[in-house]
Formats: structure tokens, C-alpha cells, sequence
């Protein structure tokens, strides 16, 4: 893979360092992540990464079908909610994505952080269906190697090259979540 990979000291990356260490000691932890251009995307990462629309939306589109979210683990505190997710597959639990996501509670109405914190739906389903007024704007694309953990999600024998985003979800006119997506290779 060319190009460096993410250190504590770059700070062309702030949002990918805070969410991964929110769950992981370090980036590499989770994979080696390399910022990348569109064009270097292949064309089904483009498809699925190079936006600014829901996820949810944008997986669902591609695999024809519901996806369901499962909470690994959940950071809450005062002020933000933050958690480790898969997407999956409804028609046969398969995961399409991985992600990282937090929230800042202030800018969510009570029902919708009920909601969210009930860990029952996407959170792109549960914006979109309480008609929150949002905005995702694409932050970075990123090409990575996926560790240990990422491989045994995406049930690959051996690391294969992954792309993903990060993202923030603007609610209201402020911009509420932040979000690291990795899509599941195919």
C-alpha cells in the first residue's frame, strides 16, 4: 500500500484519531488507514463512499435490501454517545458495514435519543424517520488494511483492501455526529 500511514502526530486526520481512539488505543489497531482520493477508490467504493447521503440509504440501495444495526459496544457520557456498530443484512445478516459514530446528545430531541441510545435501528434510519433536518458532509475517504477484528466481521481469511469515510451529520444547521464507515470488500 503507498503513502503513510495515520500517526498520532498527523493532524491532517483529527476526526479518524478521535473516533478510533474512542474504542482502539491507536488507528492501526483497527487497520492501516491511508487517505485517498476519489480516484483512487475502485468504482464500488466510489458508489458507496463518495457522497453526502446516508449510509443506511446508500447500502440498503445496493444490496436491495433492509439492513439492521448491531451495537458492539457503546462510550456514553454527559454530553456525547458514542458506539461500535455493524450494518447488516437483513435478508441473510451478512455485514456491509462497519462503523464508529459519535453523537453529540445537546443537538437531539429527546425521543430521537431514546431511540438511538435503544440500539434497535440505523441511525440514518432513525434521523430520516424522525424527519431531523440533516446534512452529511463527506470528510475523507480512506483505503485501508483491515486488522484482525475487521477481517473476522468481514469473514476474510486474510486482511483484503477496504474503503471507507468519515463523515459529519449536520442536525439542524450543527454538526452533531461524526462517523467513521468502512465498507464490507465484495
Amino acid at each position: 500500500m503507498k503513502g503513510p500511514l495515520v500517526t498520532q502526530t498527523d493532524r491532517s486526520t483529527p476526526e479518524l484519531q478521535a473516533l478510533v481512539e474512542l474504542f482502539y488505543d491507536s488507528p492501526e489497531s483497527l487497520g492501516a488507514f491511508r487517505e485517498v482520493s476519489s480516484e483512487e477508490l475502485n468504482a464500488l467504493g466510489r458508489k458507496l463512499l463518495d457522497h453526502d447521503e446516508h449510509m443506511t440509504v446508500t447500502v440498503e440501495a445496493h444490496h436491495g435490501c433492509p439492513v439492521s444495526v448491531e451495537v458492539l459496544e457503546t462510550r456514553p457520557t454527559h454530553t456525547h454517545y458514542a458506539r461500535k456498530i455493524l450494518l447488516r443484512r437483513q435478508r441473510d445478516s451478512a455485514v456491509v458495514q462497519f462503523g464508529l459514530v459519535r453523537l453529540n446528545l445537546d443537538y437531539l430531541g429527546p425521543v430521537v435519543r431514546r431511540e438511538i441510545e435503544n440500539q434497535q435501528a440505523p441511525l440514518g434510519r432513525i434521523l430520516i424517520d424522525h424527519e431531523v433536518l440533516r446534512k452529511v458532509r463527506l470528510l475523507s475517504l480512506w483505503q485501508l488494511e483491515p486488522g484482525l477484528e475487521l477481517c473476522k466481521w468481514f469473514q476474510l481469511s486474510e486482511p483484503v483492501t477496504c474503503f471507507g469515510r468519515t463523515a459529519l451529520i449536520y442536525c439542524n444547521g450543527v454538526p452533531a455526529v461524526e462517523l467513521l464507515e468502512v465498507v464490507a470488500p465484495q
